[in-house]
């Protein structure tokens, strides 16, 4: 048998990459290999995770709001960022969730939009995972159209007082405080939206997890209830009016994401490539068909692809130049590309492709997560299309 290539081989990938980022990329690779791969397939069939000790294991691991700068976090690059994503879904994509909503989502929306009093008291401890964040926007009637949300925020007095359901939020039973967002003015629609800073003991606030799901099974997630939810005035993001601010932090979630799916679709490919090489057909390697070889090249040219793309709007980001509309042709990209590998790898499995013991399966049910959330990918179309025509086409 001829010498094997990767598809980083083959990509020369390593060449587009610093010195640092391979090594950041390499530790939290290790961490994963050894800390969370032997038992995330229990987890996933159990649909139950270990997050406030995983979440200080990350946050020792300096993985926990990486790409911000200040208040106990690393102030990483976001191509940095992006592989560390990279390298946690390629174990499941529920470890890179939990890190992308407590980073992306909830530390984001506090670091950029909260007072510096609302940084000082939580940003340090969820950098260290000492506390779980989650973000509350998605409403059960209002996902793709945030702007309709029901939840409401009335002044009494000084005080804010919250009403209103949340659902789909990731680390919502676990989390130590919730970012919420919720419409102060009826009547003024999406520009009275505004956003809250609300430790999870306040009373009113209840996260009920949601239990009967076969995607990110090795991730909380849950409903938001808010009943009669009273903040002061403090609690607010003083920063942050309209949809600007929520949206604002859902690109930086995708940006996670564009990285994260690519590395599930590797971890796909590399175990088909194994697996194909050892099974026996007729009495030679499956991988010896040609079938499977053509199977396996061209997956291996989209995961390649997915991760020239990623790089790309990584050194965007990075630079400052980087826009929502980039932002959807990756995560529009690599998520459609990795579950249709995924789901490719499993027929190379055969009937072993069903089960635990490869990850194949697990990858391919949680992506069917990825593929919807942060903007489904008909969203995503559409934000494309508007760049490209100057016209909207959402309603």
């Amino acid at each position: 048998m001829s010498d094997t290539r990767t598809v980083t081989d083959l990509f020369a990938l390593d060449t587009l990459l610093s010195d640092e980022e391979r090594q950041i990329r390499d530790t939290v690779r290790k961490f994963g290999a050894e800390k969370i791969r032997p038992h995330v397939a229990e987890w996933f069939e159990e649909a139950r995770i270990p997050a406030k000790e995983l979440a200080k294991e990350l946050g020792g691991l300096g993985v926990l709001g990486m790409h911000l700068d200040g208040y106990g976090c690393a102030g990483m690059s976001a191509v940095s960022y992006g592989l560390a994503c990279l390298e946690l879904e390629a174990i499941d994509s529920g470890i890179r969730s939990l890190v992308s909503v407590q980073g992306s989502l909830a530390m984001f929306a506090i670091h950029h939009w909260g007072s510096e009093e609302q940084k000082q008291e939580w940003l340090p401890r969820m950098a260290a995972g000492d506390a779980i964040g989650c973000f509350g926007l998605t409403e059960p009637d209002f996902g793709s159209d945030p702007g309709g949300m029901r939840t409401r925020a009335v002044r009494d007095g000084s005080d804010w007082v919250l009403n209103g359901a949340k659902m789909w939020i990731t680390n919502g039973s676990v989390a130590d405080v919730a970012v919420v967002w919720a419409n102060t003015d009826l009547e003024e629609g999406a520009r009275g939206i505004r956003g809250f800073v609300v430790p999870t003991d306040t009373p009113g606030f209840s996260a009920p997890e949601i239990r009967a799901k076969m995607s990110l099974r090795a991730s909380v997630t849950s409903e938001l209830v808010l009943e009669d939810v009273r903040l002061p005035e403090s609690a607010m993001l003083p920063k942050a009016a309209g949809l600007r601010g929520p949206l604002s932090c859902l690109n930086e979630a995708r940006f996670g994401i564009i990285f994260g799916a690519i590395g599930a679709a590797r971890d796909c490919l590399e175990t088909a490539v194994d697996y194909a090489s050892t099974r026996l057909v007729f009495d030679k390697p499956l991988a010896a068909y040609q079938l499977t070889q053509a199977k396996l090249a061209d997956m291996a040219l989209e995961v390649g692809k997915g991760h020239l793309l990623a790089y790309q709007l990584g050194r965007l980001k990075d630079a400052g130049e980087v826009e929502p509309a980039q932002v959807s042709l990756g995560k529009l990209n690599n998520c459609r590309e990795a579950i249709k590998i995924a789901r490719e790898c499993r027929t190379i499995l055969g009937a072993n492709g069903i089960t635990l013991e490869y990850p194949v399966i697990r990858h391919a049910n949680n992506l069917e997560s990825v593929l919807t959330y942060e903007g489904t990918s008909e969203v995503h179309q559409l934000t494309i299309g508007r760049a490209l025509t100057g016209e909207a086409a959402f309603r």
